[in-house]
């Protein structure tokens, strides 16, 4: 299961989310009816009523933009009418005048609409695109329980340089990746697309974890250096960190290989573990290019009940207004006992009040218990 933060989420209001607004502008056209007829005839209160359509275009469409600025007009008519200066100059002025800026807030409101259905189109084929890069992990695999959770730091993107996947192996296992590519934008898409890739085909085939780590950065040295120009060899730096993990289903440990990333958490009841391995690879991305041939596995119990939490650095380098880091490490044993959704869900929440609803970095994580066989 993954969990994502949407656009719609990370923002409280936008034009059309709010019809009742439209209770303003008819009160607004009202009271200035009503005032200006029984006001003095020395008091014009008209010209306020300009303000009806102007006010609607910041949260409805075109055709009740439209009818605010008839009502508008209508009101304006009634005031001269029942005053007895409709055929005057003046009153004929303000009734053009509304009928002008009713117009231009009309045709405001059928441009912007227009751009709406645009953008939407293209989120729609880009939300499209990225489920099918950044895959939902399984909710089962084995005897394991697994949730994902991620955060863009980009309130319109819905995936940046982190990335996780898992797989099933044919010697009953379950291997996951969580990453952290270099940079952002379309390059750190790019590149996370990379990586993924070269996970999914060969995680299920490649006999040993060791191997598949040599794959991955293969790979990923490959496509990221194949069509740059030989002058630029040495000045472009395209890598990933990354913890390479397999889980047998019937042998109550953990496997993983970390390639620069920061260590995964276990959770056993209320006590938090870090998993530090004794050797740290290079990150992906930089094994070949330092002659490293082999990468070292190493071994940590992981028993029924337990929990494992895999996350990027997006996490735990947040920071709140007073530069304070998330308590990542604090706050995670508080939900242990929780289902990896509902964890992921929590923290998710905790995460987002902690920046104030804003990231400056992507954020990923990975929930896994394992269960009963």
């Amino acid at each position: 299961m993954a969990l994502r933060s949407t656009p719609d989420s990370r923002r409280s209001w936008r034009p059309g989310h709010a019809p009742w607004l439209v209770v303003i502008p008819l009160g607004l056209i009202v009271t200035v009816c009503v005032v200006d007829v029984l006001a003095p005839p020395h008091i014009h209160l008209g010209p306020l009523l300009v303000a009806a359509p102007a006010i609607t275009v910041a949260f409805a469409g075109a055709r009740v933009t439209a009818l605010m600025g008839a009502l508008a007009v209508t009101a304006q008519v009634l005031i001269g009418a029942l005053r007895g200066v409709l055929p005057t100059a003046n009153i004929q002025a303000q009734i053009t005048a509304l009928i002008v800026v009713s117009f231009v807030c009309v045709t405001i409101c059928v441009v912007r609409d227009r751009r709406e259905r645009q953008l939407q189109r293209v989120r729609s084929v880009a939300e499209a695109a990225q489920s099918v890069l950044l895959q939902p992990l399984p909710t089962r695999a084995g005897p394991l329980r697994i949730a994902g959770l991620y955060i863009p730091a980009e309130e319109e993107a819905d995936l940046g340089g982190d990335l996780y996947a898992a797989a099933r192996t044919d010697h009953h296992s379950t291997r996951l990746l969580i990453g952290d590519v270099r940079g952002n934008g379309l390059a750190a898409i790019n590149n996370a697309a990379l990586l993924l890739g070269a996970f999914r085909a060969a995680a299920h085939r490649q006999a040993t974890l060791p191997r598949l780590a040599i794959h991955l950065d293969a790979a990923f040295r490959w496509d990221t250096a194949q069509w740059r120009p030989e002058a630029a060899q040495d000045t472009d730096e395209d890598f990933a960190t990354a913890i390479l993990l397999d889980i047998p289903d019937d042998d109550p440990v953990v496997h993983l290989i970390a390639c620069g990333h920061p260590p995964p958490l276990l959770l056993r009841g209320d006590r938090l573990t870090p998993l530090l391995p004794e050797a740290s690879h290079l990150p992906i991305g930089f094994g070949g290019i330092f002659g490293v041939a082999a990468y070292d596995v190493q071994t940590f119990p992981f028993e029924v009940g337990d929990l494992l939490l895999l996350y990027t650095d997006g996490v735990i380098e947040a920071r709140n207004g007073d530069g304070l880091f998330y308590p990542f490490t604090e706050r995670a044993p508080q939900w242990c006992k929780d289902a990896p959704d509902e964890l992921l869900r929590l923290l998710q929440d905790d995460l987002l009040a902690h920046v104030h609803g804003h990231l400056d970095d992507d954020a990923a994580v990975v929930a896994i218990r394992r269960l009963a066989v």
